[in-house]
């Protein structure tokens, strides 16, 4: 009796949970009986067509860079493919990219360039000395126009995390001597901020969360960044983790030194800006200048002379 029983009771309950998961996902059901009501023709048939269902990019595009990318990681040298890698993170990782995409990028980009080029010089009837000389700077165009673009992307990071560095360590000097802990405080920083400087704050917390010894993970936050102030705190933070000087201090400290290296910075890029502004000074705003004011005294010279009638 007892094993009928236990036989009944185990059949009452597949059967609760067979319903259970009917009832949450009927489509999947509905799905797998016409699928198993398809012929084995219709079986192929919708075999062969399931592919060219997927999206353009899905089925050329992504095919297309992964062989191109495989190519470029067998000719590129060794330390090429490092090189990049470190730059697109000290960028930021802009749109996920990886070093062989960024070089595969690169290769079309030149191969654009030049067959661009090719083109509008042919239509404009051009010799062809100058068609394989502007060819072959536009090849190099291409090709170093991504490079550019990554520059312009990593600069921009390291300025905004240079400006937010002061502001984020007097938050973690509060936080600290309010009482938090080091991790708490980085922790409660994350969560109010945003930014570059705080998701590579939140990086280096995920870092030592599992596992790695803060030390190194600062370390690496130092050299994701590769920003100078940002690296001197790293030393000074590492400095105080092992000799036991307290964190307080050492963030005051860090605190005021960078704010004053952020105002050294601003003070620099003030004293940049006259020697900037001589170039379009005198390629744009000078000529303009002459003509306006030589122009009415060529003209008199000229008819005193009688070379202008």
């Amino acid at each position: 009796m007892d094993l009928i029983a236990t036989v009944v009771a185990g059949a009452a309950v597949a059967l609760f949970v067979y319903a259970g998961l009917s009832l949450l996902a009927p489509e999947e059901r509905k799905v797998k009986r016409r699928l198993a009501g398809l012929s084995e023709f219709e079986a192929e048939q919708a075999a062969e067509a399931e592919p060219l269902l997927q999206p353009f990019a899905k089925r050329v595009v992504v095919p297309a860079v992964s062989l191109l990318s495989d190519v470029v990681r067998h000719i590129s040298p060794g330390d090429y493919g490092a090189r990049v890698r470190q730059r697109l993170v000290s960028a930021g990782n802009p749109s996920d990219m990886t070093a062989e995409v960024f070089i595969a990028a690169k290769i079309v980009s030149a191969v654009a360039a030049g067959v661009t080029c090719f083109l509008v010089m042919y239509l404009l009837g051009a010799s062809r000395v100058a068609l394989v000389v502007f060819c072959m700077v536009s090849i190099a165009v291409g090709f170093f126009a991504p490079d550019l673009w990554l520059k312009g992307k990593e600069s921009r990071r390291r300025a905004a995390i240079r400006r937010a560095l002061p502001d984020m360590l007097d938050m973690l000097t509060i936080s600290v001597e309010a009482g938090l802990g080091f991790d708490a405080a980085v922790a409660k920083l994350v969560a109010n901020s945003t930014g570059p400087l705080a998701q590579e704050f939140a990086r280096t917390l995920q870092e030592i969360q599992a596992g790695i010894p803060r030390a190194e993970a600062f370390r690496h936050l130092s050299a994701r960044v590769d920003v100078t102030e940002l690296s001197t705190f790293v030393t000074s933070m590492v400095q105080a983790d092992v000799f036991g000087i307290s964190v307080a201090n050492v963030l005051r400290s860090q605190a005021k030194e960078m704010r004053t290296k952020r105002r050294q910075h601003a003070e620099e890029a003030a004293q940049k800006a006259p020697v900037k502004l001589v170039f379009p000074l005198v390629l744009c705003i000078l000529p303009a200048t002459l003509i306006v004011i030589l122009g009415p005294a060529i003209v008199s010279i000229g008819k005193a002379f009688g070379l202008i009638n």
